[in-house]
């Protein structure tokens, strides 16, 4: 997918070793394509809404990686999710979650909701927040990148396409422990270190 978008991906900060399992990755929220730069580096199953399993193409690939639906709809979804990637955690999978809920222009990060990262605390496994921007060769946030507001996944993917060089930056932030805080710290915690990477 990178390949066929012409999308490049760089990175900063403590990349894991490619050899990293049960971590729980925490990062913001910018596009489709977060997904397969994070996957390009390091084997990850990802905790996505449940619309897009219908997706064309990217859809599919989803379905295939392991990907972990949840029905955003039902309040009661998340316990169900939670105990399913507790126990991938203890398997040894890594997971990634984007605790913001939805996706922004990358301009800010949104508050994050901190349910899904009990399934840290449950497992005892580490949380390392990464830090997502997609920018312009001036620095900039490209907001082309963003699929956010009301643009249709089809639509994206053909601004990608017109795109000369697109990049997403990650920056892969300090590993957290989980012994001993609680879901809502770790939020915070991992929240302040991806604010910190993109707008410090």
């Amino acid at each position: 997918m990178l390949h066929c978008f012409n999308l490049r991906v760089t990175t900063s900060g403590e990349l894991p070793d490619i050899r990293t399992h049960g971590v729980l990755f925490v990062a913001n929220h910018i596009s489709w394509s977060d997904i397969h730069a994070i996957n390009s580096l390091i084997p990850v199953r990802f905790v996505a809404k449940m619309e897009i399993k219908d997706w064309p193409i990217f859809g599919y690939l989803v379905r295939k990686s392991g990907t972990i639906f949840i029905n955003r709809t039902r309040n009661r979804d998340a316990a169900r999710v939670v105990n399913i990637c507790s126990h991938a955690l203890k398997l040894n999978d890594n997971l990634c979650v984007f605790p913001e809920g939805t996706t922004t222009e990358g301009l800010s990060v949104l508050p994050f909701k901190s349910s899904l990262l009990q399934a840290a605390i449950e497992a005892n496994s580490q949380i390392i927040p990464v830090a997502i921007h997609y920018p312009l060769p001036d620095g900039q946030p490209n907001l082309e990148a963003a699929y956010a507001g009301d643009t249709s996944i089809i639509a994206s993917m053909s601004t990608y396409l017109k795109m000369l060089q697109p990049t997403v930056h990650l920056h892969f932030g300090t590993p957290m422990t989980t012994s001993g805080q609680t879901r809502q710290q770790l939020a915070q915690q991992a929240h302040a270190q991806i604010h910190a990477a993109l707008f410090a």
